[in-house]
């Protein structure tokens, strides 16, 4: 049987023959992506301007596509291995998005925000990594400690 990301790319590539539709910028290059494109898509897409929000949107689609494709690991049955593993590349692709915030965004609020994502995803990536039986990487200080409480969400 073929593979979810093969009968998508076989469906986006004869949907996209037959509406005579160009996935539209801005939803990535992923199989899943260009469905969403060509789905939602009445007719061929406009191209917008070349300006800042195509950088945006490129960096962006970039760092998503990157961090799905780093995410999509064999499973081991080993569920805190296999946790982990699948974190580190997320906490990454947040790293990444919140760098190009940095870059591009102009709230003040948010670009702190990315500021305070960058180092709480390197910590915890730092301890996920320890937590594999990795190295730390050179020059890397120890990770701070998380609570186990930490990420716990009130329940309303």
């Amino acid at each position: 049987m073929p593979s979810l990301d093969r009968l998508i790319r076989v469906r986006v590539s004869t949907d996209t023959r037959r509406k005579g539709v160009v996935p539209c910028p801005g939803f990535g290059s992923s199989p899943e992506a260009l469905a969403a494109s060509v789905a939602i898509s009445p007719g061929p897409c406009l191209l917008p301007a070349p300006d800042m929000a195509d950088g945006f949107r490129a960096m962006m689609n970039d760092a998503t596509a990157r961090m799905h494709v780093a995410m999509n690991v064999p499973f081991t049955g080993d569920a805190d291995r296999d946790f982990a593993r699948m974190m580190i590349p997320h906490h990454q692709g947040a790293i990444d998005m919140a760098l190009v915030e940095l870059r591009y965004g102009k709230d003040e609020r948010l670009k702190r925000l990315a500021q305070e994502i960058i180092v709480s995803q390197q910590q915890e990536i730092e301890v996920m990594h320890l937590a594999l039986g990795d190295a730390l990487a050179p020059g890397s200080p120890a990770p701070t400690p998380i609570s186990p409480k930490a990420h716990v969400h009130p329940e309303h």
